[in-house]
């Protein structure tokens, strides 16, 4: 495994290029927090497929630069495993003459964003300025792209982290690029899909024989990371039971409730969120159903001690 580093803010380790096989690139951005995620690409013999984008202008522009050092090839394809912001935002730098590829619902997802609704969730982001940019090539269920002839299989496997992931398996090298499926070393978050859907999501991931995961957020790791995130989520749905059960609000349930084994992952106030999304299939609402946003963030916040969620992108 190679490493090569990109300069960034001295507050925050620089991001990382990791050769997790050979051509195959994770993009390590830590601590991994919000808005601070991973990306990757693979390198073919007259292209690069890339795997997301970053949450800012000016680090959208640093994962383009890492790509063109690592690469003189044009970029063909760009996959976004889901829609959140993290993942989309630097479409642009990517945009028009690569082609952007991800689920239906994450098109329709992205098209709806808002940029200054980002800027007042997360005040201390260093958001810049950029368009937001839709993908152009949509898929249901599952499709192939190539790198050469290094077959690229992307499945989606929502509602989960989302109403609309992707992961993106390359099975010749056993490597898994999972999206948010996976947060290594930080709180999963659940608000924008499912509870229950992310279990099954993870039972099916484990069945593909994994050795390399690139993860969405936290440092390249193996399928141990499944059984992490599996053992959070099963902590939210039996928490939630518990509480809806005693008629107390997610706010509420998450103030009373000791992390314990989870205390030290980044970003903890996502109890409350992944509370809310609970609570809403207690109630037997579909999966992914839509919640109210505001609110939820605003249980965050009020569970942070009325402090901004950190974001230091």
């Amino acid at each position: 495994m190679t490493h090569g580093h990109v300069p960034e803010h001295a507050a925050l380790p620089p991001p990382t290029v990791e050769e997790v096989s050979p051509g195959v690139f994770a993009y390590i951005q830590l601590d991994g927090s919000w808005f601070l995620n991973n990306a990757g690409f693979i390198v073919g013999p007259h292209s690069v497929i890339a795997v997301d984008t970053l949450g800012t202008e000016k680090r959208a522009r640093a994962f383009a630069d890492a790509v063109r050092r690592a690469s003189p090839h044009p970029v063909q394809a760009l996959i976004n495993t889901h829609s959140h912001g993290d993942h989309t935002h630097g479409n642009f730098v990517f945009s028009p003459q690569t082609a952007i590829v991800a689920h239906d619902r994450c098109r329709e997802e992205v098209k709806r964003a808002s940029l200054a609704a980002i800027r007042q969730a997360f005040p201390t982001g260093d958001f810049g300025e950029f368009p937001i940019v839709p993908p152009m090539v949509t898929f249901s269920e599952r499709l192939n792209v190539y790198a050469g002839d290094l077959r690229i299989e992307l499945m989606f496997v929502g509602p989960a982290h989302t109403t609309n992931d992707v992961v993106a398996w390359i099975p010749e090298r056993r490597v898994l690029f999972t999206g948010d499926l996976v947060f290594n070393g930080g709180t999963p978050f659940a608000m924008a899909g499912s509870i229950a859907g992310w279990l099954d999501a993870l039972a099916a991931l484990r069945a593909l024989g994994a050795e390399t995961i690139v993860p969405g957020h936290g440092p390249v790791c193996g399928p141990e990371a499944f059984d992490a995130v599996s053992a959070y989520l099963r902590f939210v749905a039996e928490t939630a039971s518990r509480g809806f059960g005693a008629g107390l609000s997610p706010l509420e349930l998450a103030r009373q409730t000791e992390l314990g084994p989870f205390a030290g992952l980044t970003d903890p106030e996502r109890i409350a969120g992944n509370l809310h999304r609970a609570y809403s299939e207690l109630r037997g609402e579909p999966r992914g159903a839509p919640l109210d946003v505001p609110a939820v963030f605003a249980d965050m916040v009020a569970y942070n001690g009325g402090q901004p969620l950190r974001c230091l992108a």
